[in-house]
């Protein structure tokens, strides 16, 4: 988890209140990525979501991210839980990746704790961002 500030709409801070709050009556409730994204949400800077930056990554969008280490891209969506699919590259951002991607901008590289250690990531482009594209209650 990174020190820098990240940027949120207020519509996706709402919805994400909302799954903390009510993935406190689930098997997430002992999750430690649902401490990790209440951690990020408390150092994010609130946009209105007309205001965001187009090269940040909100819920929804759909983002190269490369492995520093392997040079490897892939490309993700971060989604809400329950629209994740890992044979689409739908991540939850509950899950570790997902968690660590929101709220980063284009250029911004971040470490992430996954099962097997760490992971350095930079992002590399946002291909889809629904604000960008005028979808601001997606």
């Amino acid at each position: 988890m990174s020190s820098k500030p990240i940027y949120i709409t207020e519509f996706d801070l709402h919805r994400l209140q909302k799954l903390i709050q009510e993935s406190q009556y689930t098997n997430y409730r002992k999750s430690n990525y649902l401490d990790t994204l209440k951690k990020e949400l408390d150092r994010a800077k609130i946009v209105a979501p007309e205001l965001i930056p187009s090269n940040i990554i909100t819920m929804n969008s759909r983002v190269v991210l490369q492995d520093i280490e392997t040079g490897e891209e892939e490309t993700y969506t971060l989604v809400f839980p329950e629209d994740a699919d890992i044979e689409l590259n739908k991540v939850s951002v509950l899950a570790p990746i997902g968690t660590g991607m929101i709220g980063y901008e284009v250029g911004d590289v971040f470490d992430w704790p996954v099962p097997s250690g760490f992971r350095n990531l930079k992002v590399m482009k946002i291909i889809y961002q629904p604000e960008a594209s005028g979808d601001f209650h997606l």
